[in-house]
């Protein structure tokens, strides 16, 4: 076969591939504008055949028609009448809403304006005069506190996920669309983040256990003991909803759809300078930061704890528990026992903290003194000295 008979078959085989192309109602593509008459626009959709579109749908407010012959549209089918395929941008948008009971079985999305709130939900009103409802948690991917004043005479695009009576009874959704919207977001990220990225996002809400942060079409977690590093009770002293933050990416686990984030990392080490500035035997003021079974952390310098050992608490006395002695919150002056950069743990001892060395000091002093006191009394304290000595002697070994 010759170069040019090769050629003009595939002309043809690609032509016969497109004339044969069928859409699926609901299927979403790229069209091209080639002609616009009265309330039709004619579109190319890669077939034999033209598409058209309702010119409604994309008029000004004033009335005028906007587009131009060579623009691209993204479009949704509806359904082939009279040999014509009909397309939506977003049904409602226009004058048709005639394609309702379509849109629902193919997730066609659909445009309203929010009315009113009413029990439940917002009336949304599609195409000016079908009326219908959206429940509290369908309006948007998160809780709003004052969702009358954020939604009400709002533009949206809504799904229907429920058509019955014929359309007297309409439930929509926003949040199923947002999250189909977010899903193919998250596909995109999936191909371009990677451990260790830093990225700038929003804080979306904020529990107890930690913040959950927008980084782009998807949401990660900020564990507590990831926000800072200092330890934090109440996240809402250091951050609220809508902040922006840095963050660094920890784990990415998209099979369980989920990411963590730090923003502890973000933020300059403490130990850095800790490191300079602190030493063995120095003494300084903390503050009781939490008790445990097995000693008390005392805090001092923000994300700088170090731990009092329940043996060195309780000045000789033996205690069960450090509460006994102390309180959280409590200030106290403490000696730095011993410092590990490496492990990044520091030992301390209250200040007038008094052990076994210094008892066997204080125990040869008592020796050294009673001695000398002997020394100026009658020799018939001289058995009872030497006595003494002896058991002090034994009780040092």
């Amino acid at each position: 076969m010759s170069e040019e008979n090769a050629s003009f078959a595939e002309l043809f085989q690609e032509s016969e591939s497109k004339s044969i192309r069928r859409l699926n109602p609901g299927e979403k593509i790229t069209a091209t504008i080639v002609g616009i008459s009265g309330e039709s626009i004619f579109l190319d959709c890669g077939g034999k055949s033209e598409g058209i579109l309702d010119a409604s749908e994309i008029q000004s407010t004033d009335g005028e028609s906007s587009p131009a012959v060579g623009d691209k549209l993204d479009v949704y089918f509806l359904q082939t009448k009279g040999g014509a395929q009909l397309f939506t941008i977003s049904i409602g948008s226009g004058k048709n809403t005639e394609h309702l009971g379509e849109a629902c079985r193919s997730g066609i999305p659909v445009e309203g304006v929010v009315k009113e709130e009413i029990k439940g939900g917002f009336e949304i009103t599609l195409g000016g005069s079908i009326r219908a409802f959206c429940p509290y948690s369908q309006m948007g991917l998160r809780r709003v506190e004052d969702a009358a004043a954020e939604y009400i005479d709002q533009r949206m695009n809504f799904l229907i996920t429920s058509y019955e009576e014929n359309g007297r009874n309409i439930v929509v959704s926003a949040r199923a669309l947002l999250e189909q919207e977010r899903e193919k977001l998250r596909d995109a990220l999936q191909e371009t983040l990677a451990e260790g990225d830093t990225l700038t996002g929003i804080i979306t809400s904020i529990r107890d256990f930690g913040a959950f942060v927008d980084i782009g079409g998807v949401d990660g977690l900020v564990p507590i003991s990831e926000i800072g590093w200092s330890r934090i009770e109440n996240i809402n002293d250091f951050y609220a909803v809508d902040q922006k933050v840095s963050v660094v990416i920890k784990k990415l686990d998209w099979d369980n759809n989920r990411i963590t984030l730090s923003i502890k990392e973000t933020l300059e080490d403490p130990w850095e300078q800790a490191a300079a500035k602190l030493s063995g035997g120095q003494i300084l003021t903390g503050k009781v930061a939490r008790l445990a079974q097995f000693g008390a952390f005392v805090t001092l310098a923000p994300g700088i704890d170090g731990l009092i050992h329940i043996s060195k608490l309780g000045k000789g006395r033996r205690i069960n528990h450090p509460r006994e002695v102390l309180e959280e919150g409590q200030e106290i002056e403490v000696q730095i026992e011993s410092i590990d950069t490496v492990e990044k743990r520091i030992s301390l001892v209250p200040s007038d903290y008094v052990g076994p060395e210094d008892d066997q000091k204080a125990e040869e002093k008592l020796v050294e003194s009673f001695q000398k006191s002997n020394k100026e009394q009658p020799s018939t304290l001289g058995t009872f000295g030497d006595l003494l000595q002896a058991k002090l002697a034994e009780k040092s070994k």
